[in-house]
């Protein structure tokens, strides 16, 4: 069984998040998504999420390209999950092209290209400017 692991916040899920979860599932035949936790993301990204965690973790869980949520807590959980989740492929979008290269080490490494005109980031402003 081929393992895929990847990571993210999924606030406000949209399409963008759907397609890298399909492509990151098509890659192998068990997708572990870790999601960041609401203390992680104020605390070490200064983010506040629209849900909480247990409600993004619900949300995936319901997505058929998942198969296990577990929580990220820090940025360097990493190569401790990549080796417990025993994890053949780490997939990231692009926009983090060459950071997580020393998981080569462990796994292989894909970055796949974002889905063009939508993110988190750009609904929230959007939202904001009506």
């Amino acid at each position: 069984m081929k393992r895929v692991i990847t990571y993210g916040t999924f606030d406000m899920l949209h399409y963008g998040h759907i397609n890298i979860l399909r492509r990151a599932k098509a890659l192998g035949d068990y997708l572990v998504v870790v999601l960041s936790t609401d203390e992680f993301n104020w605390n070490s990204k200064q983010k506040k999420c629209y849900f909480t965690y247990e409600q993004r973790k619900q949300v995936l869980e319901a997505i058929r390209y998942v198969d296990l949520v577990i929580p990220e807590e820090n940025w360097e959980q990493k190569v401790t999950d990549v080796q417990k989740y025993e994890i053949d492929t780490f997939v990231m979008g692009d926009d983090w092209e060459g950071k997580f290269d020393f998981l080569k080490e462990y796994c292989e490494v894909v970055y796949l290209p974002r889905t063009p005109d939508i993110s988190t980031t750009q609904i929230k402003q959007d939202l904001n400017s009506k």
